[in-house]
């Protein structure tokens, strides 16, 4: 059973920088994707970022250029880096897994997604 757990959420002043890891276990494949997820109270959630097993990267537009994510082989994780944050970045961040690669038009996609970690909260204020 693939298990993702989420850390590095918090409150940070508009233009600052947090990052959010998530841990992986559970999964033996070669192929996978890896996703950050958002969303807000009353709103769907939101793909920000994606990597593919074989380190093709998609962003939203919203974050392009701010936004990073990357991974650590060896510890099984995954990285968003978020630079220049703004307020309307506030939201809880997921972590998705998904046991292959996705083609890039779905890699933001949640319906590519199969797990799902517990969810971290970002804050920024003005």
């Amino acid at each position: 059973q693939v298990q993702l757990v989420e850390s590095g959420g918090g409150s940070v002043q508009s233009g600052a920088s947090l990052r959010l890891s998530c841990a992986a276990s559970g999964y033996t494949s070669n192929s996978y994707s890896v996703a950050y997820f958002r969303q807000v109270p009353g709103k769907e959630r939101e793909g920000v970022a994606a990597i593919r097993s074989d380190g093709f990267t998609n962003y939203a537009d919203s974050v392009k250029g701010r936004f990073t994510i990357s991974q650590d082989n060896a510890k099984n994780t995954f990285y968003l880096q978020m630079n220049s944050l703004k307020p309307e970045d506030t939201a809880m961040y997921y972590c998705a897994a998904g046991l292959r690669d996705l083609s890039w038009w779905s890699l933001l996609l949640a319906r590519g997604y199969t797990y799902w970690g517990q969810g971290t909260q970002v804050t920024v204020s003005s």
